[in-house]
């Protein structure tokens, strides 16, 4: 090489260097960004505008949003229930390591979440919403909860006002502590109850009204559930509480721009899982993980594009979130995320093709241990708990969907089929995801599939390896049966005692003698008179003592004899909120249109357990109106 040629060389690395280090400036912002975390609650990827929704104009707001946002095609979260799901985003670790595998807290944690760690990075940390499931246990170490608006009453979780007020509220406690804000706003829609629809005496019955209401006739039925007037009618509600939750995304992200921070905030936006359906919630099939992640930060985000190259799930929001904040990660083996926030700044990311799935138990404590792994073709699930007896418990066999499918097993095939899986499932399921990604055929016993099964079985083995997750050792080559049984088995007896520990926990210390709490304890509001196929409002006022602290309220809905004085043993639905001391909740029903009896009866107890736990129960008659 010449000298000329070698100072022609220096000269071009130094201008490269040069530019390289223009470009870096023009993507890292000048000092950390206020951070505002927006999640919907059961909601799937789907039901969006910018990801595809065959239902027209569900979101507007977030569509708009998306236009100056970066969005993931292949972003997945590790479990389709709320609490588990919730505690892997914000720690950053598989549900094994959290200790929150179901709907029980950890008490116990040994590891830093979100809060923390914003709060270590300089800033003011509060959240609305979802409270009690976005850390290990309550009450936490947030700077502020944004429940309770300043007139010192709580927030209604179905009202999109409130929401904006919220984060008004949050911005300007960051100001006063001159500090940058981190912000989780949880809104509680799309999850049930569903908007009310109807009216009763010339005043709608839900007072929190979407933008838009949807009608059956407006529904595309997804290919995970099956054609049927009521399921069009449940979906309806659903998509009318999608639009509601848009309503409320509009509502925060006015706060933003009133404020002077849409140009200085990083917003993230996710669910934290699939409908509150079947084969949608509760699960680790496709539509229950997939989540629309989309991520606006000024300056360094392209606007309107779409990543479809990457793979990237819950687990890996932490660590991402303090690249973002440009704080240190906790040691390296506190994280088993991995940031992705080279991917916001235009980069790529090798080992991004495919993510580990993960569920151990549903509300109630039931056990049914489910991994999976997807990749953008695949999907295997390990079932280790179906073994043709056990019965899958979830949140979803309480909707109409679930019930016309029990109803209609009897004369349809198809349907019996769809109900027999979801009720016991198989061993091992595997779907084509790219021509199936509804999962309705199980390929697992294809030759022609055989050998991409086998593959992604040894990946899922691998990776839970890794991570030390207990199920590990079921995934042998040739599957022990007899093992897995007596792994089931411990399963089992593990639910039996953590269910009595808890009784027994809240029996010792929070159980006072029903006859203590009053005889208005709880009382039930109402019409009086419902009709079919519309929906019931029910408010319950409650009057418990301060030192029994929290109570669940238990509210079910069940089917009355012609003549009043007693319920079937069938209920058509449950809710179970967290209440204390003397207020009022407001819960909504949707009463079917197969009832063949004149009344339907509301029974309330608080307590954990109504076997051994029940603290206070009373009971209410509605006359069904012809």
């Amino acid at each position: 090489m010449s000298r000329f040629s070698f100072f022609i060389f220096v000269l071009v690395c130094f201008l490269q260097t040069v530019l390289n280090g223009f470009v870096a400036c023009a993507i890292k912002p000048s000092k950390q960004p206020n951070i505002l975390i927006i999640t919907v609650d059961d909601m799937s990827a789907d039901s969006l505008g910018v990801y595809g929704c065959t239902v027209g104009d569900t979101s507007p707001h977030i569509d708009a949003f998306a236009r100056t946002a970066l969005r993931f095609k292949h972003a997945h979260v590790q479990v389709g229930n709320c609490m588990p799901g919730r505690n892997i985003m914000w720690s950053g670790l598989y549900a094994h390591q959290t200790g929150v595998e179901g709907f029980v807290q950890n008490p116990n944690a040994d590891y830093p979440v979100l809060c923390d760690l914003a709060q270590q990075a300089g800033y003011f940390s509060a959240i609305r919403g979802k409270v009690s499931h976005s850390t290990p246990y309550t009450p936490y170490a947030w700077d502020a909860v944004l429940d309770v608006g300043r007139d010192g009453k709580k927030y209604h979780v179905k009202d999109p006002q409130s929401y904006g007020e919220s984060t008004r509220q949050g911005i300007a406690l960051a100001k006063d502590e001159d500090k940058p804000f981190c912000l989780m706003i949880n809104i509680s829609d799309p999850h049930k109850p569903f908007y009310a629809r109807g009216s009763r005496a010339g005043r709608p019955v839900d007072r929190f009204t979407p933008s838009k209401i949807f009608e059956a006739e407006d529904i595309t039925v997804p290919g995970f559930l099956f054609e049927d007037e009521q399921v069009r009618e449940e979906l309806a509600l659903y998509y009318s509480s999608v639009r509601r939750a848009d309503d409320a995304f509009g509502e925060i992200h006015s706060a933003l721009v009133d404020t002077g921070h849409l140009d200085d905030t990083f917003v993230f936006f996710c669910s934290d899982h699939g409908m509150p359906l079947p084969f949608a919630k509760t699960q680790l099939y496709y539509h229950s993980t997939r989540t629309p992640l989309m991520i606006r930060w000024p300056g360094v985000t392209p606007s309107g594009e779409m990543d479809e190259m990457h793979m990237v799930s819950a687990v890996d929001f932490l660590p991402t979130l303090l690249d973002v904040m440009d704080h240190p990660h906790p040691t390296p083996d506190r994280l088993q995320g991995r940031s992705f926030a080279p991917l916001l700044r235009g980069f790529q990311q090798s080992e991004r093709d495919f993510v580990i799935l993960q569920y151990n138990e549903n509300s109630g404590g039931n056990r049914h241990p489910i991994r999976g792994v997807q990749t953008k073709e695949s999907l295997y699930l390990f079932n280790p708990w179906s073994d043709g007896n056990r019965k899958f418990a979830t949140a979803t066999t309480g909707t109409v969907s679930y019930r016309r499918m029990q109803e209609l097993s009897s004369e349809d095939a198809d349907i019996s089929r769809r109900l027999h899986l979801f009720d016991y499932r198989v061993l091992q399921e595997f779907y084509d995801i790219q021509s199936d990604s509804d999962c309705l055929e199980n390929l697992i016993g294809y030759t022609e599939h055989k050998q991409k099964a086998t593959t992604l079985r040894g990946r899922l083995k691998t990776e839970l390896e890794r991570i030390d997750d207990p199920v590990a050792v079921l995934l042998k080559e040739s599957l022990d049966h007899q093992e897995i049984e007596r792994y089931m088995n411990q399963e089992d007896q593990r639910a039996i005692e953590n269910r009595e520990k808890r009784r027994a926990k809240r029996g010792k210390s929070k159980r006072p003698e029903a006859g203590k709490l009053g005889e208005n304890a709880l009382q039930f509001r109402h019409s009086g008179q419902v009709e079919k196929e519309s929906s019931c409002r029910i408010e319950i006022s409650f009057d418990l003592p301060r030192e029994i602290g929290k109570q669940k309220l238990h509210v079910t809905l069940k089917r009355v004899l012609s003549d009043q004085t007693r319920a079937l043993n069938e209920r058509i639905d449950r809710q179970v909120v967290e209440v204390e001391g003397k207020a009022s909740v407001e819960l909504f029903f949707d009463i079917p249109t197969d009832l063949e009896v004149k009344a339907v009866r509301f029974a309330a107890f608080i307590g954990e357990d109504f076997g051994s736990n029940r603290i206070y129960e009373v009971g209410s008659v509605i006359e069904i109106k012809d």
